[in-house]
């Protein structure tokens, strides 16, 4: 059991590195296509690699999820995709305006916030979660707000994507119970693409030497980020205990900040480190009844990404 648990555990510190170090892709990828352009190559890239997956766990249905009909399946997985479509959207517009570290330090700030409105859905909300939203929110002062008390417009777009991607989260987490999450992922990636397509088109220039020319990090952002690393998450989180899934996947932040200083060469001012600090600083806290056990926040379901349903 020790031997599968550090199995689970270091694959999943490769999906966290994966999604972490995808942020630098989408901000390359930018260099050449539109934000719309990219997400809608990007998601359908993305399901297309789902498919192989979702053949090869065909006989596994039953401990990968619940089936259920057709029509579940798909009305699920639109609603599924239309809230990545407003987080990826968002996140991939203010990527255009702010650098991949702080981007991918604000999208974090769902999981303080994934407590927080699940209050409303019936859920405890505990003293951790109000002091890491604290600390997270001074952070975020801290990374994103200037001397002139405003913000800046790409930081602003990708807190607006943190939004969407908390409704996302709590609509797997409902979602990956009663039906299985590859299934899901596959329709919801299709849905995001089909609603970046049109916007794309309407917004965009689109022509074939520049999406050759972003052919790598769309890969990258497709296969890897989106079919490699989700499926390593939906596997291996049944098999390593969810204060463990929590910890190593957090860990996703700090490879986007390290890649992109390494990589695009971003620089990070000691304000801008100090909001980091406090930002992580924050998300442990929120999640550290879960690390402790506590039986005082529900825990999501084995099937149910702990906080990742938005790093895809």
């Amino acid at each position: 059991m020790q031997t599968r648990t550090l199995k689970s555990d270091l694959l999943l510190l490769v999906a966290a590195f994966i999604w972490g170090t995808t942020f630098v892709a989408q901000r390359m990828g930018m260099d050449h296509i539109g934000p719309m352009t990219y997400n809608a190559l990007r998601f359908a890239l993305g399901a297309v690699t789902l498919v192989p997956v979702i053949w090869l766990f065909r006989t596994n249905d039953e401990t990968i999820g619940r089936p259920r009909s057709t029509r579940f399946l798909f009305w699920a997985g639109i609603l599924a995709g239309m809230a990545l479509f407003g987080g990826a959207s968002m996140q991939q517009m203010g990527l255009v305006y702010t650098t991949a570290g702080k981007a991918s330090f604000i999208t974090s700030l769902y999981v303080a916030l994934v407590p927080i409105a699940g209050m409303f859905l019936g859920h405890r909300c505990g003293l951790p979660v109000w002091a890491g939203a604290a600390l997270a929110v001074a952070g975020l002062y801290l990374l994103s707000v200037t001397e002139s008390l405003a913000i800046g417009r790409g930081d602003l777009l990708v807190l607006a994507g943190a939004l969407f991607w908390t409704v996302h989260v709590l609509l797997i987490d409902y979602l990956a119970k009663r039906a299985n999450p590859l299934h899901i992922a596959c329709i919801q990636f299709l849905a995001c693409s089909a609603l970046s397509l049109p916007a794309a088109v309407l917004s965009e220039q689109i022509t074939l030497p520049a999406i050759g020319a972003a052919t790598i990090p769309i890969l990258y952002g497709g296969i890897l980020s989106a079919g490699v690393a989700f499926t390593l998450q939906v596997v291996c989180q049944r098999t390593s205990p969810p204060a463990h899934a929590a910890i190593v996947m957090s860990l996703e932040t700090v490879f986007a900040a390290l890649s992109g200083y390494l990589i695009l060469h971003e620089r990070l001012t000691p304000r801008d480190l100090l909001g980091c600090v406090l930002m992580f600083t924050g998300l442990m806290v929120v999640q550290l009844p879960l690390l402790l056990g506590s039986p005082a926040i529900r825990k999501p379901g084995p099937n149910a990404p702990l906080t990742a349903a938005g790093r895809l």
